[in-house]
This record gives C-alpha cells, sequence and structure tokens, in this order.
C-alpha cells in the first residue's frame, strides 16, 4: 500500500490567504506579503479569470485579521493594477 503524503502550505506570516468574491461574481484571493517592513501589501489575484490584473494594497496586518469580505471589496477597488514594467 502506498504511503499518503500531506501537502503542506506554505506558511505565511499573515495567518494565512482570503478568498472572497467581487461585485462581479469573479473570485479573488488576497495575501499579505511582508518583506522588511511592519505594514505588508495585500496582494490581490483573481482565480477565477486570469486576464484580471494582479493588484497591491499597503494594509495594517492587524486590521486584515478582522476584515470582513465587504472590506476586502472596497480595497480591491481601491488597490492599483501592477503591470509590468517598460
Amino acid at each position: 500500500m502506498p504511503k499518503s503524503s500531506t501537502r503542506q502550505p506554505p506558511a505565511r506570516p499573515s495567518g494565512g490567504e482570503r478568498v472572497f468574491t467581487d461585485d462581479h461574481g469573479r473570485v479573488w484571493s488576497a495575501a499579505l506579503e511582508q518583506r522588511d517592513a511592519p505594514q505588508g501589501a495585500l496582494v490581490f489575484r483573481c482565480i477565477s479569470d486570469g486576464r484580471q490584473s494582479v493588484r497591491a494594497l499597503a494594509v495594517d496586518p492587524l486590521v486584515l485579521r478582522e476584515a470582513l469580505d465587504d472590506a476586502l471589496r472596497v480595497w480591491l477597488g481601491a488597490a492599483p493594477r501592477i503591470g509590468n514594467l517598460s
């Protein structure tokens, strides 16, 4: 009988990734990426439509923990799109 393996997701210091839907029914992930600063960038990636641009916004990690989906939608709308530098 083969051994079953459990895949461990990468540890996120933010406490995890959030998944929510926008006002158009698209599914987005929101993950806090912290580097050397106490604040982090909340990075939004569209799961259901790869044509959507990745977006990012600086947020306080403590506020993110308590944020409801409505707040994530507002932040998504305010987050500038991240494009390729030319």
